[in-house]
């Protein structure tokens, strides 16, 4: 692992253009907090941001227009970076389930996936020495959360 400053802000704002690119019909508007920078391996790290801002995408396509926002929050262990979006989200009753490999909440047939994306995410997270957790409600969103020392 090469260690680095890394700009999380503008690997999202990547993120987000590719998906724009991909899909110009859709209604999504994104907030993304600027530089937003953090010590890691900007290879992993991107593929941490190409998973969670990817999620948000896939899972608010159900809706005519969806929000999605990086940013970043303040807790008592220092800094935590997060993923929002208001899509079709989650029951927390299943979310020790999210970070699995092959776990999926939702039918392949509305939202495809090989079901690997976030123990990825939480792989990656955890080798830069930092965890992974999520927050969510059906129907009005999901938050991914990481924090990196």
């Amino acid at each position: 692992m090469r260690r680095e400053q890394v700009n999380l802000s503008d690997l999202a704002r990547t993120v987000a253009e590719q998906l724009r690119r991909s899909e110009p019909a859709r209604r999504v508007e994104f907030e993304i907090a600027p530089g937003v920078l953090v010590n890691g391996d900007a290879r992993l790290l991107r593929i941490v941001m190409e998973n969670l801002v990817g999620n948000a995408w896939k899972f608010t396509s159900k809706h005519p227009t969806a929000t999605i926002r990086f940013g970043t929050i303040e807790q008592e262990k220092g800094r935590a970076c997060f993923v929002r979006d208001d899509g079709a989200g989650f029951d927390m009753a299943y979310c020790d389930k999210l970070f699995g490999a092959f776990q999926r909440l939702h039918v392949d047939k509305d939202f495809p996936g090989n079901g690997i994306g976030l123990a990825t995410v939480q792989r990656i997270i955890h080798r830069h020495g930092g965890r992974a957790w999520a927050e969510g409600k059906l129907e009005q969103g999901a938050t991914f959360y990481s924090s990196l020392v």
